[in-house]
């Protein structure tokens, strides 16, 4: 039996671009030792999950989100 799809959380709540500057946002999508969940497992869109996957690559880079789990508490 298929399951039924999961509706996006970023296009129910209107957010059209995902921002690298809004860490609450990138944290929901992060695991805690700092992977990016994957579609199956948060229900995003194609489009959306592009761009929390740039968006996390970029607030890593500036610092704003970790690497690694433990290192920046």
């Amino acid at each position: 039996m298929a399951r039924p799809a999961k509706a996006c959380p970023l296009c129910e709540s209107g957010i059209r671009q995902v921002n690298y500057k809004d860490e609450s946002t990138l944290r929901r999508f992060v695991t805690e030792q700092g992977k990016i969940l994957p579609r199956r497992m948060t229900g995003m869109c194609a489009r959306h999950q592009r761009q929390t996957t740039t968006a996390v690559k970029r607030a890593r880079y500036l610092a704003l989100l970790q690497f690694v789990k433990g290192y920046a508490d």
